[in-house]
């Protein structure tokens, strides 16, 4: 169970993005923030005036979950990859398809220009970014021609060399005039790439020169000048912060890290698809004492892989890991295309691989304590229900309730907990077909009979076809089976699984007289139970979801049975006549008060049919007095 309270305390006080979940596991929200902590609590926080818009979203928060990301800038861009791909509910000012901004040095010609660019194509240029601020990126150009004398003109050269006269950005000399042939290729070429160097987070020298420029100018009393510089050291600090969100190669890939502490262990995954990261997400580990990170991330590539259908063209590992060649062999089978196995050691790449490491420390660090209140919920529980019936250990426990009124309709219901976790994909439904009128006894035993003879049939058919594995609806065995009853329910059960050959205990879960758990009743003892205890808290929520699923089964049934049980007995009345006279006459009562004609007027229906409604109601007395009842 999410405690939102509790998670809103364990919140960092660092950039990221928090992602808002409704009850169903929707996305709902996306939004970035400087302080996490801050941000995100105060969304919780009674006493602000939030609007109706966000008081809305509030109240359908089920859960939320964040990422933490080295800056602001990274917070920016991630949060709209990921509202671009979730498309949330609730971001509304968010949901056009905002681009930011990148610099784009067309390093594929012969004499490259630094341009402003919205969009990042993969082709042969060099592309940086994407940036937050559109003006800052503009003066940062500006700044980059004037300093390494970059053209900005679209003449092709060197094809139109001296055709033309050098335009003003020369004679102001912000421009080296290689359309004049004034400088050599590999002399332009150097001081591209100086250019580019700054752009790769070489920003000192030039953050240096600006700062040296506005305090001369300071000092010098040129205050408008001196602001003029300020202005261009704030737009290059913001284009200096290093942002690793969105990679220019566009290629699917996912990126990996761990977490490891004592015998715990968290992997968080980044999917990046199309050069940006759209999604992430963490799984929990119970690592084997012997194995380091090597072997934990060797084990996870093998199980996630073999079960996921999309195969990325890259997967990116904190570590190098055994059989890599096989790996990418099998994995380039899966994806029908090459696959590679990388360990970034610089750059980008491996600026993300450490981000996922650092968020899979934190998702561990902070959900340590509770696992172990998940696990003492359910493990744990578990184990404390195996001592009170000393038996060596117990994972898989069903339960068993009948379910009727009167004998109306009786059902059985099977329900299943592995792990202390309700395993709903097999828990089963039994109407009963042998016993008449209110009998739990004889109802229960025709379930157990039915529920392990199909289980044995499918262990005898597993044995002829010579399979390891088990399969089937009732092959798996329970290691404990719970009765909703005491001495009765369990010796119906006793009874069965030794007509059957079956050794499995069996215990019943007993009630007081408020209809609340009491305690257990094995080897014809009740057994009492802490009732602050964990263990007694699962016989509880075991007690009452083998009786919710029964009760839920069974109003089905009644439902239908009523629909049933006066229209459908009129003969020559089927679906489509019963449907046309409910909709005609709205209910029972009217078509009971309608004349033939009326009746016979009625969609699909004719004179015979309205006859026989009307008969039905009126032309035979105990016809007449059970639809008066049921009425």
């Amino acid at each position: 169970m999410f405690d939102i309270q509790e998670e809103l305390k364990k919140l960092p006080g660092k950039p990221g993005v928090y992602i808002m979940h409704d009850d169903k596991d929707a996305i709902i929200y996306v939004g970035k923030a400087v302080s996490l902590k801050n941000r995100v609590r105060q969304y919780f926080q009674a006493s602000r005036n939030k609007g109706v818009k966000i008081e809305q979203m509030v109240s359908r928060i089920s859960r939320f979950e964040y990422i933490v990301t080295d800056s602001e800038l990274e917070a920016l861009v991630l949060e709209c990859n990921l509202i671009k791909e979730h498309r949330p509910k609730y971001n509304t000012m968010l949901k056009d398809d905002k681009t930011y901004p990148f610099i784009k040095v067309t390093v594929a010609e012969d004499y490259p220009r630094i341009l402003f660019s919205r969009t990042m194509k993969k082709d042969k240029n060099k592309y940086f970014g994407p940036y937050t601020s559109a003006g800052a990126v503009k003066d940062t150009i500006e700044l980059l021609r004037k300093i390494y004398k970059i053209r900005s003109c679209q003449r092709s050269l060197p094809r139109d060399i001296g055709k033309e006269r050098p335009c003003l950005y020369y004679h102001i000399k912000q421009c080296k005039a290689p359309c004049q042939g004034h400088v050599s290729k590999e002399e332009y070429r150097g001081m591209v790439q100086s250019a580019m160097d700054f752009l790769s987070g070489n920003y000192e020298p030039i953050l240096k020169l600006l700062t040296e420029k506005m305090e001369q100018a300071s000092e010098d009393l040129d205050f408008e000048t001196a602001i003029e510089y300020r202005e261009l050291l704030n737009s290059v600090k913001q284009v200096a912060q290093k942002q690793k969100i969105t990679n220019s190669d566009g290629e699917d890939k996912d990126i990996i890290a761990a977490a490891i502490q004592d015998t715990d262990a968290v992997v968080q995954m980044f999917f990046v698809r199309d050069g940006r990261i759209i999604g992430r997400d963490h799984f929990y580990l119970r690592r084997a004492p012997q194995d380091d990170l090597q072997a934990l991330m060797e084990s996870f590539v093998k199980q996630f892989y073999a079960g996921t259908p999309f195969i990325p063209r890259e997967v990116m590992l904190p570590c190098e890991i055994g059989e890599q060649e096989i790996l990418e062999e099998w994995l380039g089978k899966k994806r029908g295309g090459r696959v590679h196995i990388r360990v970034p050691k610089k750059g980008s790449k491996e600026k993300l691989v450490e981000l996922a490491a650092k968020n899979a420390e934190m998702i561990l660090s902070q959900d340590k304590e509770r696992i172990k209140k998940e696990e003492g919920r359910t493990i744990g529980a578990m184990k404390e229900i195996a001592g009170w019936l000393n038996l060596s250990g117990i994972s898989r426990v069903e339960a068993y309730d009948i379910s009727n009124i009167s004998g109306f309709e009786s059902v059985g219901s099977m329900i299943v907990y592995e792990r202390g976790k309700p395993k709903r994909s097999d828990y089963r439904k039994f109407r009963i077909k042998t016993v008449q009128g209110p009998n739990d006894y004889a109802s229960m035993e025709e379930v157990l009979n039915r529920r392990f003879g199909h289980g044995l049939s499918e262990r005898e058919e597993l044995k002829e076809k010579e399979l390891e594995q088990e399969f089937g609806k009732f092959s798996v065995f329970p290691d404990l089976i719970m009765m909703d009853g005491g001495r009765g329910q369990v010796n119906i059960a006793l009874k069965v699984l030794s007509a059957l050959n079956l050794e499995i205990p069996v215990c019943g879960m007993v009630k007081d007289d408020n209809h609340r758990t009491r305690g257990l009743y094995y080897n014809n003892v009740e057994i009492p139970i802490d009732r602050n205890s964990e263990g007694f808290r699962l016989i509880t929520r075991i007690q009452d979801e083998a009786h919710r699923f029964a009760i839920e089964y069974h109003r089905s049934l009644r439902s239908k049975q009523q629909v049933h049980s006066i229209l459908d007995d009129i003969p020559g009345i089927g679906e489509t006549r019963r449907k046309a006279l409910m909709r005609t006459f709205k209910s029972l009562e009217a078509i009971r008060d309608a004349s033939v004609d009326q009746l016979k007027n009625a969609p699909s229906m004719n004179e015979r049919s309205a006859l026989a409604v009307y008969d039905f109601f009126h032309g035979n007395k105990t016809q007449a007095v059970e639809a008066e009842e049921e009425l």
